[in-house]
């Protein structure tokens, strides 16, 4: 008997097994990514923040969730502005160099040769190296298969592919870069059409 594996998305409890949804990705502006579960047996992860949880009295609107240092050896502080709504400011010798914005959608960053994956829960991910560049099928981390394509200037699109061959969701990296975490594999694509992934 064959399983089949499907995507799983953080925080989006909400929504029904068999509910059709699609994902857009803000990272300080309009990277798009969206996805459809393969299965009608889909269910969805939920994960907590920090030590009192995302629905503790300490995670109100707006209010500061966590501060991460990331693998390059900046800082990520994370605010929690509502519910399923992060930000994280990315803060490197005292100035905020990029900022994440995941508004019920998980967002994601190159920054030059760091990856980083904020999700709708407020947890963030960072890792360096796993490339690949431009168009073409590539093996990702956690079994996950990319079929990226070049749509124009600073656009690529990819589609992520379960171990059937079935697209169970895509990023749109649309003069801003899009992020998934996809049953905790983390994965960016660029506008430089550079794809990577971590587990």
């Amino acid at each position: 008997m064959t399983t089949r594996r499907t995507v799983r998305f953080a925080g989006l409890t909400a929504l029904t097994a068999a509910a059709a949804f699609s994902l857009t990705v803000f990272q300080a502006g309009s990277s798009v990514a969206s996805a459809s579960p393969a299965s009608k047996d889909t269910t969805s992860l939920s994960h907590s923040i920090g030590e009192g949880g995302a629905g503790s009295a300490e995670y109100q609107a707006g209010s500061k969730a966590d501060t991460e240092t990331l693998v390059d050896g900046s800082t990520a502080r994370i605010s929690k502005l509502g519910d399923l709504h992060y930000s994280a400011e990315i803060v490197s010798d005292g100035a905020v160099v990029a900022t994440l914005d995941a508004d019920r959608h998980d967002a994601g960053l190159d920054a030059n040769g760091m990856y980083v994956v904020l999700g709708v829960d407020g947890e963030i991910h960072s890792w360096m190296g796993g490339e690949h560049y431009g168009p073409g099928t590539y093996e990702l981390e956690g079994g996950w298969t990319a079929e990226v394509t070049k749509l124009g200037e600073l656009r690529y699109h990819a589609d992520i592919l379960d171990d059937e061959g079935a697209v169970v969701a895509t990023l749109d990296a649309n003069k801003q870069d899009a992020g998934l975490d996809a049953n905790d594999s983390y994965i960016v694509l660029s506008t430089r059409g550079v794809i990577s992934s971590s587990v």
